[in-house]
């Protein structure tokens, strides 16, 4: 009898110890100061990692998971829809906390991003938005792109003395440039003398928007103005319109603020430059993460207001 007590009294420490080390385990993730999840680890698919705009953003996303102490798993399509797709599977079967993803084809992304809806992992986009049906994203973390595209149309009007001719360098693949264009065309609206005689993609990538300015140029050779949605086309615009011997005829504006842009800018090669804020693009993407996590409410859209960099910004 006695040995039966013991050995029931050896087994109910035992299970007790089991069941204390399984709790501490399962609560890891909730344990820090600030009550929030611990021990996340999220995956990142940005859509390249080469330009300064995501080397901030993503310097963002870094800061905010440091100090809530998750671990980000940081990759990038680099402008292939294919290869993303790619990583967020891999995200998938290492069953990841959540994804990010900033798309290289906003329609296209969304096969994969139902696989992680299927999978039940939380999916939240950076700076360009997800626009295939019938897929779940939690929050869309971006700058207000539409009222960037106003602000550009204000400085091309500025420019050109509200009356001309201008062109857009386009990238219509990406839900933020659809946005940037529709804020641009919408006021460039209310100048009834000015008109868009041209919107061409240049792929986002400076050697397209090259090429297509020389074509644009080409065909409208008194081209008042030009509109690049991000700093790539708007620099290889200005190339081309540089090589055509029309420096300062040709009036250019921006879209993001680089260093290189900034640079043109204050040299007054290119008029003036959207300011976007990647940096809070990605500390605010952390924050929608773990309120999420958390079991707090989560604003489905959360648009980061831009603002307008011209050469008295630059001296």
């Amino acid at each position: 009898m006695r040995k039966a007590r013991f050995t029931t009294a050896i087994f109910a420490v035992t299970a007790f110890v089991l069941l204390a080390g399984g709790c501490g385990k399962s609560e890891k993730k909730t344990e820090n100061k600030g009550g929030q999840n611990r021990g996340l680890t999220i995956g990142v698919t940005l859509l390249t990692r080469t330009h300064p705009f995501y080397q901030d953003l993503e310097a963002g996303l870094q800061e905010a998971a440091k100090e809530n102490g998750y671990t980000l798993l940081v990759t990038a399509g680099e402008f292939d829809v294919a290869k993303q797709k790619d990583q967020i599977q891999d995200f998938i079967v290492r069953k990841v906390d959540a994804i990010i993803v900033s798309p290289c084809d906003s329609k296209s992304i969304g096969t994969a991003i139902a696989a992680a809806n299927a999978a039940g992992i939380p999916v939240f986009t950076a700076d360009i938005a997800c626009l295939a049906e019938g897929v779940k994203v939690i929050c869309h973390t971006a700058s207000d792109n539409v009222a960037g595209g106003r602000l550009a149309a204000q400085a091309i009007s500025q420019a050109i003395g509200g009356s001309g001719t201008v062109a857009i360098i386009d990238h219509p693949e990406v839900e933020s440039v659809i946005q940037r264009v529709k804020g641009f065309e919408e006021e460039l609206a209310k100048s009834p003398n000015i008109t868009v005689v041209a919107k061409l993609s240049g792929h986002g990538v400076k050697d397209q928007a090259f090429r297509t300015t020389e074509d644009i140029l080409q065909a409208h050779p008194d081209l008042s103005a030009i509109f690049g949605i991000n700093d790539d086309s708007a620099l290889g615009a200005l190339a081309a319109v540089e090589k055509a011997g029309k420096s300062g005829k040709v009036k250019i504006v921006g879209f993001d603020a680089v260093p290189e842009a900034r640079e043109a800018i204050k040299a007054g090669k290119i008029y003036a430059d959207v300011i976007q804020k990647p940096n809070e693009i990605g500390r605010k993407t952390i924050e929608a993460i773990t309120a999420y996590i958390s079991g707090g409410t989560v604003a489905p859209v959360n648009l980061i207001p831009c603002g307008l960099f011209t050469q008295k910004d630059a001296i």
